[in-house]
């Protein structure tokens, strides 16, 4: 059974571009956005509050996942990018850290080759976005939500810990509304873009970049990518799979905490 989480968040919402967004905040500090994966935002997460012990952070459902609105003329991550930059207008998110998980932080990566000098740092971890030079990004739309999440845990035996309660069945419900919009924009080429590595090198925004080295979803080559793509990038390879944040949050959240503090 996954931990339960305190109630030290409250939940809001924005009118951004004529789309209501949700977003979920808790902590102090300074400012922290989180884009979460693909296939959704289930909730405040161990991870999210692990990470607001640090600094002030805010969780969108990005435009057309969970209790957001659908911008139903979107159709790739860099329209994403433009309505989080317009949402970071609206919350008073400045200079803001931005920390993606997996497709989030395929958007992240968007809005940083946009606007970085909104950007304090960058946290990517486990994001897709190039294509890969070796393997290929695993595509959710070939799977069940069960073969799928399974196969970003490192260990597969540990879905019922992570995924086995009520927010698990929550979370699959939230899987084929997420799909569906992930279709709309990451299809063909599917989760990257030949547009964005070469947008990148003028990026100085300090970058930290975390792979899991047991990753099956997105091939860990790809953060030597971003790490050569970026102008001032670290790239990390630490022992997990894909849902580095589900399997360890406080480790994963103690090194953005401290990435942002030594930055």
């Amino acid at each position: 059974m996954t931990a339960a989480v305190a109630e030290t968040h409250v939940e809001e919402r924005l009118d951004v571009a004529g789309l209501a967004v949700r977003y979920l905040k808790g902590g102090t500090g300074a400012p922290v956005l989180v884009l979460h994966h693909s296939t959704g935002n289930p909730g405040w997460l161990p991870f999210h509050e692990a990470l607001a012990g640090h600094a002030s952070i805010t969780v969108p459902d990005m435009p057309g996942w969970g209790q957001s609105a659908r911008p139903e003329w979107a159709r790739e991550p860099r329209d994403l990018a433009v309505l989080m930059h317009q949402f970071c207008d609206k919350a008073d998110l400045d200079q803001v850290a931005v920390v993606g998980l997996g497709f989030g932080g395929f958007v992240a990566a968007e809005m940083a080759s946009m606007n970085a000098k909104r950007l304090s740092h960058l946290v990517m971890v486990g994001a897709p976005g190039l294509q890969p030079e070796e393997g290929e990004i695993m595509d959710q739309m070939m799977f069940d939500f069960h073969e799928y999440v399974a196969a970003g845990l490192k260990n597969p035996d540990s879905m019922a810990e992570h995924f086995g309660d009520e927010k698990g069945r929550s979370f699959r419900e939230l899987w084929d509304y997420s799909r569906e919009m992930t279709a709309r924009i990451t299809w063909k080429p599917y989760m990257f873009s030949r547009r964005l590595a070469p947008l990148l090198a003028e990026v100085q925004t300090p970058t930290l970049l975390l792979y899991g080295r047991d990753d099956a979803v997105v091939p860990p080559v790809v953060a030597s990518q971003y790490k050569a793509a970026f102008g001032n990038a670290k790239a990390e390879l630490i022992p997990g799979g894909h849902l580095l944040e589900y399997e360890d949050p406080n480790g994963i959240a103690g090194r953005v905490a401290a990435f942002i503090a030594q930055s």
